[in-house]
């Protein structure tokens, strides 16, 4: 009896011996993860235990949309706001028209020049930071347009605003398709009218009712930009970045094959329908004033206004019909406001001439919207940029050379009037060329 009592004692010792070995290595183990728990939150957490790290929101969806919509509308508002300004520069500072002109078309070579070399940039870099880089360009030349003192100072701040808008368009086109295909490309078509037409109303009024207008409108779009600045922050990236290659900064004209028919038949459209608002955001406020006898800022700014607002309802009322036939009402309504515009001209009626501008807002908002929609779709979304870019060379090819062309017309050809008379001729045979490219583009098409 003894011996076997003594052997269920030595069992039941070495069962507590085991247990407590068994607890003792549990308890190191919940140490040891307890441990690794606090090293973690050492790294990771702020310095007051009682602060927790959140994400920051990055915006998406709709909110993305709107905001990359606001962007084009800003920078062109901002390129628009020196059109009407333009008279009073000329009085202040005693140049010419053909220097008004000039300055008109600088900014166009510089937004090509930007177009060219960084057009595609973004589709390595991420859109987010080069609408960053664009944005603080804006804001210097916001900067130097309200310290201006003479054409050199005007002269710089239209280029840096031409090389800031040139990098931020591709990037915002592309942004606008990652987000939504068809709302991107709806936005992309009515968001530079929107932006040309209030910047050219909105720097009338400031001219017209309120002190220093040729430095409070620049430092009212200066804050806004600003604003914008803070959204982009919080925007969610849309491209995979990787390092920029020395090719993506060269110029190239090699299309993707997707996409060169498109291209073909797009682009004498928007060449055409971008030469005539050459015509009126250079001479336009010029041929109100003479037209009319008024010296009022406000009716000048608002016959580019006019422009854009029916160009902005046409691209709205034409969004569901196929691009071609958008394309092709462009064309038919570029014919008819020209020939409106050139009667007005003949006759000296004002009425006529606002007329013709309406009927070319038309134009504007279907040949832009119909070549956008023509060919961005095609693209795949890493040639987005750069395809959006092109077609922007494009469209700044068309507005900038005629209107330069215009100026030295109007100083040292036939004045103001036949400056405009023979810029509306060469607008309709624009018109030919490109009805022909939009045929034989279709013909080409049916068969393929």
């Amino acid at each position: 009896m003894n011996l076997s009592r003594g052997a269920v004692q030595l069992e039941d010792t070495a069962q507590l011996e085991d247990t407590a070995q068994l607890e003792d290595w549990a308890r190191l183990k919940t140490d040891a993860k307890l441990a690794r728990a606090a090293n973690a939150a050492a790294v990771s957490l702020p310095d007051d235990p009682l602060v927790r790290p959140e994400r920051v929101p990055r915006l998406s969806g709709t909110p993305a949309l709107l905001l990359l919509s606001s962007l084009i509308v800003s920078m062109l508002a901002a390129s628009a706001a020196p059109t009407p300004l333009y008279a009073i520069y000329q009085r202040e500072w005693g140049f010419t028209p053909i220097t008004t002109t000039i300055v008109f078309g600088i900014y166009a070579v510089a937004v090509l020049v930007s177009l060219l070399f960084a057009g595609r940039l973004s589709d390595y870099a991420g859109r987010r930071p080069v609408l960053l880089g664009a944005l603080g360009g804006q804001l210097a030349a916001l900067v130097v347009y309200a310290t201006a003192a003479g054409v050199p100072e005007l002269t710089a701040a239209r280029v840096i605003q031409g090389l800031s808008t040139g990098a931020a368009l591709g990037a915002i086109g592309a942004g606008l398709l990652d987000v939504s295909r068809e709302r991107g490309a709806l936005a992309n078509s009515l968001s530079p009218g929107i932006g040309t037409g209030s910047g050219a109303l909105l720097s009338a009024l400031f001219v017209q009712f309120l002190p220093a207008p040729t430095r409070l409108v620049y430092l009212v779009l200066a804050g806004v930009m600003a604003l914008q600045m803070l959204g982009v922050a919080l925007l969610r990236e849309t491209v995979t970045t990787s390092r920029v290659p020395a090719a993506a900064l060269v110029p190239e004209v090699r299309l993707p094959r997707a996409v060169r028919g498109p291209v073909l038949a797009a682009a004498p459209v928007m060449f055409a329908v971008w030469a005539m608002v050459g015509l009126y955001g250079a001479l336009g406020p010029s041929l109100v004033q003479a037209l009319t006898g008024s010296s009022s800022i406000v009716l000048g700014g608002a016959s580019l206004t006019l422009l854009t607002v029916t160009a902005v309802a046409s691209v709205y009322l034409l969004r569901n019909r196929p691009a071609r036939t958008v394309m092709l009402t462009g064309i038919v309504a570029l014919v008819a406001g020209v020939a409106l515009t050139l009667t007005a001209l003949e006759t000296g009626s004002a009425g006529l001439f606002f007329a013709g501008l309406a009927v070319s807002g038309i134009a504007f908002g279907s040949g832009f919207q119909g070549g956008i929609r023509t060919v961005v779709p095609v693209a795949a979304p890493h040639e987005r940029a750069g395809v959006l870019s092109l077609l922007f060379v494009v469209s700044y090819l068309g507005m900038g050379v005629p209107a330069v062309a215009a100026g030295f017309l109007a100083v040292h050809g036939a004045g103001l009037i036949g400056a405009a008379r023979d810029y509306s001729v060469a607008l309709l045979v624009l018109a030919a060329l490109a009805f022909a490219a939009l045929i034989r583009g279709r013909a080409g098409a049916r068969r393929a």
